[in-house]
């Protein structure tokens, strides 16, 4: 491979990651609005801020959908497979499995970097483990990547690939500075 050819590579490789960048961050957002929705309107506990963060997203969703996105969405985007109803299944058990393992993971580190997790709430849960997973919250996870990929992640893509290559560098860019100030204000000055 010349040069020239790995360069074109590794631009092709950078814009489609631009695109990552924005579903990130709707998705991250969506989590966000479902995690205040679950607080005020169902649990009716009040409002708080349900992110790490200061602004209105949450990443732990953020980077469940690139999960979803990069290991179960080519289940879905396989033409050879049939699309009935058997292939929710599939979709939902694998969706529910990744966000649990993911919302385990991240338990763990957000313990070992700032001494707590935000939904330690999960021991009020008949099933859970440790209270940082617990099988209700892993169900909805799972219904709800099952959603997010037949129904919202097809409507992204539509309004993302209607967007010129300059807007998405433009607001992936902004995306990324507007994450890096909340995360270097959220852990040396909140």
């Amino acid at each position: 491979m010349t040069i020239m050819e790995r360069l074109d590579l590794m631009l092709t490789r950078i814009k489609g990651m631009r695109r990552y960048i924005l579903f990130f961050m709707m998705y991250a957002m969506f989590g966000w609005i479902y995690e205040v929705f679950l607080e005020v309107v169902v649990y009716r506990w009040g409002f708080s801020n349900r992110g790490f963060l200061f602004g209105p997203y949450c990443p732990v969703y953020g980077f469940g959908a690139l999960l979803f996105l990069f290991c179960v969405y080519p289940m879905i985007k396989d033409k050879k497979l049939p699309q009935k109803l058997l292939w929710f299944l599939p979709v939902f058990l694998a969706c529910m499995v990744a966000a649990t393992l993911l919302e385990l993971l991240t338990s763990y580190l957000m313990e070992w970097t700032i001494g707590s997790w935000p939904w330690n709430t999960y021991a009020d849960y008949a099933i859970h483990f440790q209270a940082r997973i617990a099988l209700s919250p892993s169900i909805r996870f799972g219904i709800g990547g099952v959603i997010f990929l037949y129904i919202f992640q097809p409507f992204f893509e539509k309004a993302v690939g209607k967007l010129s290559d300059k807007k998405i560098t433009v607001i992936s860019i902004m995306v990324l500075v507007v994450l890096m100030v909340d995360l270097v204000y959220t852990i040396f000055f909140r």
